[in-house]
């Protein structure tokens, strides 16, 4: 409905709510910033249809089996460890650790978005790209923001899953085994 045919109560209701949800709610409040900043022609194009791309789970189904094969990451994330010791618990993640981490260096070239580090005071341009970086805190006025790099945020620049069969099931992630 456009906005000249709400009534005042509509308006008013949808200010309240707005309201305490920017107050409680940092992505939404980053969001609305974000809308205000940009302006009109932002919120023009957020009442477009989000244009969705159809996506396969075949890669991410191979990525779990990759990462239980070698990592043992859905035997790990899958048992309850409150029964453990947080000793046990630490050898464990020893494991599951080193495994996953060979399976990202194998098959994943990943780099920082960010240079620097962590707890470094960082400047972003008002041409900063607002997918690859969010920005958390007291976000108020215009670009050129000052802050610290709380995280460097990572971006995957190569993907090398190896090639399956046709017949391969990728919804088998780890096979049952039967010793006889």
């Amino acid at each position: 409905m456009p906005e000249s045919k709400l009534s005042f109560f509509t308006r008013l209701g949808l200010a309240f709510s707005a309201f305490w949800r920017t107050l409680s709610n940092r992505d939404f409040a980053a969001g609305v910033h974000d809308l205000r900043r940009r302006g009109a022609a932002a919120l023009a194009e957020a009442d477009k249809p989000l244009a969705l791309k159809e996506t396969s789970p075949d890669a991410a189904l191979q990525l779990l089996e990759l990462l239980q094969r070698e990592g043992r990451f859905i035997d790990f994330v899958q048992e309850d460890v409150a029964g453990y010791t947080d000793a046990q618990i630490g050898a464990a993640v020893r494991v599951v650790h080193e495994g996953c981490r060979k399976v990202l260096r194998e098959y994943f070239s990943i780099e920082p978005i960010r240079d620097g580090q962590e707890g470094s005071r960082v400047t972003l341009e008002a041409d900063f790209d607002p997918t690859a970086i969010r920005l958390t805190g007291n976000v108020v006025g215009e670009p050129p923001f000052r802050g610290v790099l709380t995280h460097r945020g990572w971006r995957a620049v190569e993907v090398k899953l190896p090639r399956v069969a046709a017949t391969h099931d990728v919804r088998v992630l780890a096979p049952a085994e039967v010793e006889l």
